[in-house]
């Protein structure tokens, strides 16, 4: 067997004829909703996913938490739903994989990812992600991720070129963006594409989760992006990203220490993978930069530097 090189990736729309997914009335959609102990705001977010014009076939909630409330609501829904309660957390990551090989076992064609704390933007959002994926041929489509407050801003900053763009107004009147997706929020994948590039790492538990999956959408070389045309909403997670050089450059520091350590770990992990390690260079800069020029904390670069040193060697255990 030939081995490809690390930083290999496929043709742009390898094995396309096989891959062709029915977008019309007849496909089968399922949506997958991942919770832990969120009740409320899980709530107003199947309030929305209820109420597509695109009707969904079924509705799938993973509930890390396994409340009987949460069971109450899922059974009050007032379409077709099922409910799976874990008495094991098993995380974001374990949560949207049992969620999403449950669909794929149910004959989705489709599955639709959503977080508890977000919602779509509007009943006609799942409609036209569908259209998108159907005039651009896609394997995976997602809406703008915008701030649940604040509509126009992105909920998170997204980077174009050198230029980061923080309002949804600023990413122009195009269409379609092309190989750059925002996978658990709102995100449309087809059953074919998951066959071929699995489901999320059960032992990243949080955090990088979605940024692996990602990994292997572009290394696959399948057609996927963002429909610009419609939005899911989302808490701004901005404030995580703190800007170095100018703006020029960003580094990742969220204020929680728990968030912080399944960050910077499964970062470690994830720049140790084909695909992604020809961004070491640029990681080192930054977060150095980060550390010991902005914050002065030499204690932190020590820190991030161990987390990512436990993921770069697998060592995938919960923090102390």
């Amino acid at each position: 067997m030939t081995a490809l090189p690390d930083d290999a990736e496929l043709p742009a729309g390898a094995e396309l004829a096989d891959l062709t997914t029915d977008t019309g009335p007849s496909a089968r959609i399922v949506a997958v909703v991942v919770t832990h102990k969120r009740r409320e705001l899980l709530a107003e977010s199947l309030k929305v996913l209820a109420a597509q014009s695109r009707p969904i076939d079924h509705l799938i909630v993973v509930d890390n938490a396994n409340e009987d409330e949460v069971a109450e609501l899922v059974a009050q829904q007032p379409i077709e739903a099922t409910y799976l309660g874990s008495r094991h957390n098993l995380g974001g990551a374990g949560g949207f994989a049992l969620g999403m090989l449950h669909a794929l076992s149910q004959g989705a064609d489709w599955v639709w990812l959503a977080d508890d704390d977000g919602r779509p933007d509007g009943p006609e959002v799942l409609a036209t992600l569908i259209d998108c994926a159907r005039r651009h041929n896609l394997v995976e489509v997602s809406p703008v991720v915008c701030d649940i407050d604040e509509p126009d801003r992105l909920a998170f900053p997204l980077r174009r070129g050198v230029v980061w763009r923080r309002l949804r107004s600023e990413l122009g009147d195009e269409d379609f963006l092309p190989g750059i997706a925002s996978l658990f929020n709102g995100a449309l994948i087809s059953a074919k594409a998951v066959d071929l590039i699995g489901v999320p790492d059960l032992r990243l538990f949080v955090r990088g989760d979605e940024v692996e999956v990602h990994r292997r959408l572009v290394r696959s070389g399948l057609p996927f992006g963002t429909c610009l045309q419609t939005a899911y909403l989302h808490p701004n997670g901005a404030e995580e990203f703190k800007p170095i050089l100018g703006g020029r450059m960003h580094t990742q520091y969220p204020d929680d220490p728990v968030k912080r350590y399944f960050t910077y770990r499964n970062r470690g992990y994830l720049m140790s993978q084909p695909g992604m390690r020809k961004l070491l260079p640029q990681e080192w800069i930054r977060f150095s930069w980060f550390f010991l020029v902005t914050r002065r904390d030499p204690a932190g670069l020590k820190e991030w530097f161990r987390l990512r040193s436990l993921g770069r060697n697998e060592h995938f255990g919960k923090p102390d």
